[in-house]
């Protein structure tokens, strides 16, 4: 069985960062990949903010953030993953996107590396079928924030080996994650049932049956809900929960999942939540202020 020593993370995003952050805490050498050399930059100054953040709060050492830091570095181009044992995809929620640079990664990697996916809805099966090597691809779904929250869920497509599943079991486990095993089917577990809430939240506000803080606020206070499903929404990114919701409605063909006319608008219109600075709520002042 291979050994994962050295790990690839395409994408330097939000998601992309937070895999980088607990690998390197884990102990394993990190290269963050992105389309230019500032967004590698940024995603490398988000990992050294959000450590500095868990050593004031005492949850690591200094010495533990400076080993961690120590063992990040850049990939500026695909083929700097070439020595990669596993590298874990992290690009937009789109599959013409992913399949696109699975397609490119493919052809760099050595023969035995095993390719991840932190895809939150598309089907790992078709994913694979755009690489070299079904049998070692997997999706590897974590939470976001991914420092803070506990789990990750492991998909397998259909010809993903015993020995890719039991390695990528082994690396999650060696992050302090806890694993849900999903079957390959839209959206997995927690988005197909989380998704579908959210997009119900959003009709319930585009039918007129409470505000914006009514709906968060009743979710809050009556379900215990940390956050409001339209803040939560918000967080995500109201262009994901759309794709998400749009492969749930074409993957299963239920009317159940047909996304809300009031999100579809919200992405039109480039709301897409916190980071557009509005979205079911305005982020430019200083304190949230509903849109609607």
């Amino acid at each position: 069985m291979a050994v994962i020593q050295k790990v690839g993370v395409i994408g330097a995003g939000q998601m992309g960062s937070g895999i980088a952050h607990v690998a390197a805490l884990a102990g394993y050498h990190v290269v963050l990949n992105d389309v230019s050399s500032e967004r590698i930059k940024g995603g490398i100054a988000t990992v050294h903010g959000n450590m500095a953040r868990q050593v004031g709060k005492k949850l690591i050492t200094e010495a533990d953030r400076n080993g961690a830091l120590s063992r990040i570095g850049a990939a500026e181009t695909i083929a700097d993953l070439s020595d990669c044992d596993l590298v874990i995809e992290t690009a937009t929620e789109k599959e013409d996107v992913k399949r696109k640079i699975l397609g490119e990664l493919s052809s760099v990697l050595k023969p035995d590396a095993i390719i991840g996916t932190n895809t939150s809805s598309i089907s790992i099966t078709r994913l694979a079928a755009s690489t070299d090597r079904p049998e070692r691809f997997i999706g590897i779904h974590f939470m976001n924030p991914v420092p803070l929250m506990e789990l990750v869920e492991i998909i397998r497509g259909i010809a993903t080996d015993d020995p890719t599943f039991e390695v990528t079991k082994q690396f999650v486990s060696k992050l302090g994650k806890t694993i849900a095993v999903a079957e390959d089917f839209p959206a997995f577990i927690v988005n197909r049932i989380l998704l579908p809430m959210i997009n119900e939240a959003i009709y319930t506000l585009y039918e007129g049956v409470g505000s914006v803080e009514a709906i968060d606020t009743a979710m809050k206070l009556g379900a215990h809900h940390p956050m409001g499903p339209l803040e939560l929404a918000d967080f995500i990114g109201l262009d994901t929960c759309l794709s998400v919701m749009q492969v749930l409605h074409e993957g299963l063909a239920d009317s159940k999942y047909r996304p809300c006319p009031l999100l579809v608008k919200y992405v039109e219109a480039g709301w897409l939540g916190r980071k557009a600075q509005r979205g079911f709520y305005d982020y430019r002042g200083e304190k949230p202020v509903p849109t609607r």
